[in-house]
This record gives structure tokens, sequence and C-alpha cells, in this order.
């Protein structure tokens, strides 16, 4: 997934000891596929919390689309921040 991409990248760049060990380990796939995993439930759990505790409802979106877009994104790159800072470019 795009999570688990962007970490293999990092970890090529950044941590090359550690990728080379879950290279040659066989390990390398599944660890991967795991922090994808948990990077995107992270991700719809922050998005979920976030739009709860600004108000961003359904209501919202059938009243004024172009605000609710507008909220949304500004919660999905703030939630894309928070993943990004907790499990990807560790």
């Amino acid at each position: 997934g795009v999570w688990g991409q962007r970490h293999l990248r990092y970890l090529k760049q950044h941590r090359k000891v550690l990728y080379t060990n879950l290279l040659t380990s066989g390990k390398l796939n599944s660890y991967l596929a795991d922090i994808d995993e948990r990077a995107t439930t992270m991700m719809f759990r922050l998005i979920e919390q976030m739009a709860d505790k600004e108000g961003i409802t359904e209501q919202l979106k059938a009243a004024d689309q172009m605000a609710w877009v507008g909220a949304m994104n500004n919660i999905r790159n703030g939630a894309t921040e928070i993943v990004n800072a907790e499990l990807i470019y560790l």
C-alpha cells in the first residue's frame, strides 16, 4: 500500500541497516504490510475523531459542500502528518 511504500523509501534512504536485515531475513514484505495496515487504521481513526471534534457532519456536507470538502481536506492533511510522524518516518 501507499504507507508501506513510503516507509520502504524511508528505510532505503535513512535506515539502510534495518532495511538490509529485513530484506535478508525475508521479513521485509510482512513488516511493510503490517506498517501499511497500522497506518491505514490510524488514518481512518484520526479522521473520524478529528471530524467529530470539529463538528464536521453529514448535515454540513448537505448544506455546504465546499465548506465540508475544505474542512475534510484540512483534517486529512493533519491526519497524514500525524501518521507520517508516528509510523512512517521514525
